[in-house]
């Protein structure tokens, strides 16, 4: 018989212990590379108005021929969403979202259309949206009513494999005091209605409406999560598990914990880094977890607190740290986040992940990068026609071009 102790301090005795404890000794083996996969969310945009186009099902077709199952419709007619596959090397990684956004954009083309990356539409949206034929999206219409009409926002979401659920809810709680320094580090989405919202995570902000978003509650053991989840299930405040729009889930049909927090990102470089972070935090917390070492248990109010001022002032301001409680300046917490997750990753993926800092370092997140566009004549459809170069820049000239708002 074996026992160990969980996050909570109760014993787990028996068969499950030993198997949680197996499972943890493979994920916190560096021998064994952490796989990361993404999914991306992406606006269907005229590029003649530079308004959404409702054409999400037509695209989807179309890109289908390349990409089979990995590209799909989302809840608006303005969306398309295509995910990767698991990858252990960032460096591959980045070639596949190359190519999958080269896709989907060659299918746009053909309607005359273009695709970009933005946590939400720059020049607005139907109100409420064209929401795509669905049994599950009608109910959430029937549910919710108005809070679907702000649903025309995209988000990258990166899934780290695990064992099982019970990994996946420890590595939560070590992964949660991230969240602001992660927010700030993606914000991509500063304007709303065609107006500068006076934040730099707009997607973010008006996301914690929902009865079950914002960061993940800490989670004292796996079946404080079970209980937690069935007693929102049955009361109906959340339809189904994929219904938890927590910033960080443990995924409800696939064996990874899924990291939601960041805004649809203008370029793979940026997506390149938020994928390398969120690896190489895991892995930093597998060996923390296999060595029995708690994750900080940092309180709600101050994630919550912290989380807000991040989506408002972003890099360029100033941002609570929940480990510290101290206010500190964004690009110091996005250092302290890229240093703590390089030192669980290989040479190779370190390459990936300096590269991709350096370039958020000289040009801002994406929101800086938006509001750069604007600044050049003052004119929001810029902001569009920046973002739709972004959305396949395939070298660094490009990304800086993008960034600088230069023709």
């Amino acid at each position: 018989m074996v026992t160990v102790k969980n996050e909570s301090g109760a014993s787990v005795v028996g068969k499950e212990a030993a198997k949680a404890g197996e499972a943890l000794s493979r994920m916190s083996d560096r021998s064994v590379p952490v796989t990361v996969g993404v999914e991306e969310e992406y606006l269907l945009t005229d590029p003649v108005t530079r308004q959404v186009s409702p054409e999400a099902e037509k695209v989807v077709a179309l890109a289908a021929a390349e990409l089979g199952e990995r590209v799909t419709t989302e809840f608006t007619r303005y969306q398309v969403e295509v995910r990767t596959d698991p990858h252990t090397s960032l460096a591959r990684l980045g070639e596949q979202l190359r190519s999958t956004r080269a896709s989907v954009s060659r299918a746009a083309a053909r309607l005359g259309l273009a695709v970009i990356s933005s946590g939400t539409p720059v020049l607005g949206q139907q109100t409420p949206p064209p929401v795509t034929p669905g049994d599950r999206y009608g109910r959430s219409v029937v549910t919710y009513g108005a809070l679907n009409h702000e649903q025309t926002v995209c988000a990258a979401h990166v899934h780290v494999g695990v064992p099982d659920e019970a990994t996946a809810v420890q590595l939560s709680n070590h992964l949660r005091p991230w969240l602001p320094a992660l927010i700030a580090m993606t914000a991509n989405s500063p304007y709303w209605e065609g107006q500068d919202t006076g934040y730099v995570s707009w997607r973010s902000t008006t996301w914690g409406r929902w009865p079950a978003a914002g960061p993940p509650p800490y989670f004292t053991s796996h079946g404080h999560f079970r209980e937690l989840v069935d007693t929102l299930v049955t009361s109906g405040t959340v339809m189904d598990r994929g219904s938890l729009y927590w910033d960080i889930r443990p995924s409800h049909h696939v064996p990874t914990l899924e990291v939601r927090i960041a805004d649809a990102l203008p370029t793979v470089t940026d997506t390149v880094l938020l994928a390398g972070v969120i690896k190489g935090l895991a892995a930093t917390a597998f060996t923390a977890m296999h060595r029995s070492q708690p994750a900080p248990e940092v309180g709600p109010e101050i994630l919550r607190a912290a989380c807000w001022r991040a989506a408002h002032d972003g890099l360029a301001g100033d941002t609570i740290d929940p480990h510290t409680g101290r206010l500190e300046p964004g690009t110091v917490l996005l250092e302290r986040l890229v240093d703590t997750a390089s030192a669980a990753l290989d040479t190779a993926d370190l390459a990936s992940l300096h590269a991709a800092q350096k370039h958020v370092l000289i040009h801002g997140n994406g929101a800086d990068r938006q509001r750069a566009a604007y600044r050049r004549q003052g004119h929001l459809p810029d902001v569009v026609d920046h973002l739709i170069r972004s959305m396949t820049a395939v070298d660094r000239g490009s990304d800086r071009q993008d960034a600088s708002g230069a023709p």
